[in-house]
């Protein structure tokens, strides 16, 4: 299945310095934090590259100073191959900068720099189903089943729909103007990222006592977040369980490494 392609954003920055996994990095930033032998940002960014549906990379953050550092990025940056800018105070604000640099006929697609195990194909599945779904921005989740298979001792944020549990996958696309909006709209839930029913409160407090009761489903919860905010948003059902796995503590990061080891 083919698409239109996409830019892409990567975000890099860091919450706070006191984060262990910031502080174990070395370097004063999460992304340059070494795993199966490279700065985990760089297998992001090997996997942006590889896929075909990917026509340009920008980078918000980490630090220039630190990405200059590192002799693989640095020789990227030089190239021209990944465009760098710095980041915003929030991961709402980092892409809405980096969106206004880019061609508003371009679709985008944003991830972070935490997601190692991302590979081609889970990009370019996601992209062309993005775009198979007409909507204007579009959301990658995971079905938890799919990541227990691989991570069974892994604790993460669930999203408890009646159909199915999901994992955000730090994957999303905006497939037109109106969805980038959605950026502006992040900022009033980026606080409540890790307690899904409270982000559900911008779908109103029925949305909210349905989720609460194991009624809602993730289409519904779309169609209502399509009607409360006149922005056309969809959901798309990754395959793959690996796409829904970040590494968020010290605890994932050994986890994900031994399956980065693992592979050939």
């Amino acid at each position: 299945m083919d698409a239109r392609r996409c830019a892409a954003i990567v975000l890099a920055g860091d919450r706070r310095q006191d984060d262990p996994l910031v502080v174990a990095s070395g370097r004063g930033c999460k992304a340059l934090l070494p795993i199966a032998g490279r700065p985990m940002i760089l297998h992001v960014l090997d996997a942006l590259k590889s896929a075909a549906c990917i026509s340009s990379v920008h980078l918000s953050g980490p630090p220039i100073e630190a990405a200059r550092a590192d002799p693989e990025l640095l020789e990227r940056l030089d190239a021209g191959a990944v465009r760098w800018r710095a980041s915003g105070a929030t991961p709402s604000t980092s892409a809405s900068d980096v969106l206004r640099d880019i061609d508003p006929a371009l679709r985008v697609l944003l991830t972070t720099a935490d997601h190692p195990l991302l590979r081609p194909e889970y990009i370019e599945y996601f992209c062309a189903h993005a775009d198979q779904t007409g909507a204007d921005a579009v959301v990658g989740l995971a079905p938890y089943s799919k990541v227990r298979e691989i991570f069974p001792t892994m604790r993460k944020t669930l999203l408890r729909f009646r159909d199915d549990d999901y994992c955000g996958c730090n994957l999303f696309v905006f497939n037109t103007t109106a969805g980038r909006e959605l950026a502006a709209l992040w900022r009033q839930v980026e606080s409540a990222r890790k307690t899904p029913w409270r982000v559900l409160q911008l779908l109103g407090w029925t949305a909210v006592l349905r989720y609460r009761l194991g009624w809602l489903t993730l289409d519904q919860a779309m169609a209502l977040l399509t009607r409360r905010t006149g922005i056309r948003v969809a959901a798309v059902r990754m395959p793959f369980g690996e796409a829904g796995v970040d590494v968020d503590s010290i605890e994932d990061h050994a986890l994900v490494e031994a399956v980065m080891l693992q592979r050939p």
